[in-house]
């Protein structure tokens, strides 16, 4: 909480609450401690577009000389944007035949999904030597809602040899194995089951990847439940570092691993800054109405508990208190747990760790859009201002009058 004061007190001053601020510091720390942790291991790190598509990390991220992950047509166009080179590039998600023709260049990295994807994108593979893979479904990927569910992504068990037939009938290689579990993966023993059943269904299909994609889902290490529970008490980096060098002890045709964390980078490397409008006493508890909350600014709150200070700090007798948006929504609640009475009108609440899958679920829910700033070799900017009224107006198709046949 310490490093943040400093780079916060002075945007205070500006009175463009609600925003974020985004840190490459923290991000920077990240990338050193996996360095670490993995050193020596041929892991090559993909920094996933969909968690936090912030056109400033993305230019910082390409300055380290490092790839990108993305799952749509918008992602790649800002990849390219950006700088990116097409080998640069890992071109993941479903249903991705619809659109990613418009886009076809030599090089690119793509795991196919479905049948339908190398059905209609095969032909323009194998004209621009892209490197590809297969997206495989295993038993350790589920609907985290719905347990008994599997996801709708990549090739399930069965189908897996009729998509390996057919790739080899439109003249095409697989050299990557891809896999992606979920976020918050509890535990290194979880990736190493999926890996194997992974490895063990490609090769049953006549595959022999080089490369094997394990995705993303390395918990962040303050986040925790509802419940109150570590979402990484389980997870430790020594014991994925295990995992990797198993996987290349048990399978020597790899000579790659890709690794597609977004969260646990990017989770860290941000805070969402609320003022408090108005305070309530109703039933023996109290209310806080800020001008952001989880329905415009943090909808992972709904499932998750995350670290908050105070800019005045505040102490003192503490009270069951729900920090509320300003939205008419009674779901729009930020936090509900103890705080300091001495919270006031004017006061700033800093919700930590909203760097990942804050900005792309961030809402217009009856207001504009928060303003963001950007950190970066000690100086601070604005690169989104608040939205206003023309910006939000003028997203929308001018009026035409429209004439009835004669």
């Amino acid at each position: 909480m310490s490093e943040w004061k400093p780079l916060l007190l002075p945007l205070l001053e500006e009175g463009n609450t609600p925003f974020y601020l985004f840190s490459a510091d923290p991000m920077a720390s990240a990338l050193a401690e996996l360095n670490e942790a993995f050193s020596g291991l041929p892991i090559t790190h993909w920094l996933s577009a969909k968690t936090q598509p912030l056109p400033a990390l993305f230019r910082w991220w390409h300055r380290q000389g490092r790839p990108i992950e993305v799952v749509s047509e918008l992602e790649f166009q800002a990849a390219r944007a950006t700088g990116f080179d097409p080998e640069q590039i890992l071109v993941n998600g479903p249903a991705k035949h619809r659109w990613l023709h418009r886009h076809a260049l030599p090089g690119l990295n793509v795991n196919f999904d479905s049948v339908a994807e190398i059905r209609a994108l095969g032909p323009v593979a194998r004209q621009l030597n892209w490197r590809l893979g297969l997206r495989v479904n295993t038993e350790a990927e589920y609907d985290p809602e719905k347990p008994d569910y599997p996801t709708q992504f990549g090739f399930a068990p069965e189908e897996l040899p009729s998509a390996v037939r057919l790739t080899e009938e439109l003249g095409l290689r697989l050299p990557i194995l891809h896999l992606h579990l979920r976020t918050n993966v509890a535990s290194p023993e979880v990736y190493e089951s999926a890996a194997d059943q992974a490895m063990r269904l490609a090769q049953a299909a006549g595959l022999k990847p080089e490369i094997l994609d394990l995705g993303g889902g390395f918990p962040p290490a303050r986040v925790r439940t509802k419940g109150g529970e570590s979402v990484a008490a389980q997870f430790s980096l020594k014991g994925m570092a295990q995992v990797y060098r198993q996987l290349l002890e048990r399978y020597p045709q790899l000579r790659g691993l890709w690794l597609e964390n977004g969260r646990w980078w990017s989770a860290r490397s941000g805070v969402l800054v609320v003022r408090i409008l108005d305070t309530k006493e109703q039933r023996g508890k109290r209310n806080l109405i800020c001008d952001g909350g989880r329905t415009m600014n943090a909808l992972v709150s709904t499932w998750e508990n995350h670290e908050i200070f105070f800019l005045p700090e505040r102490t003192g007798e503490e009270v069951i208190t729900t920090i509320n948006g300003p939205t008419c929504m009674a779901f729009d609640k930020l936090v509900r747990r103890r705080l300091p009475r001495s919270l006031s009108i004017g006061d700033h609440v800093v919700w930590m760790d909203a760097g990942a899958y804050h900005l792309p679920w961030e809402t217009r829910f009856s207001h504009g859009l928060a303003a963001v700033y950007w950190h970066e070799n000690g100086t601070t900017r604005l690169v989104r201002p608040p939205e206003g009224f023309p910006e939000w107006w003028k997203q929308w198709a001018p009026e035409v009058s429209l004439r009835a046949n004669p």
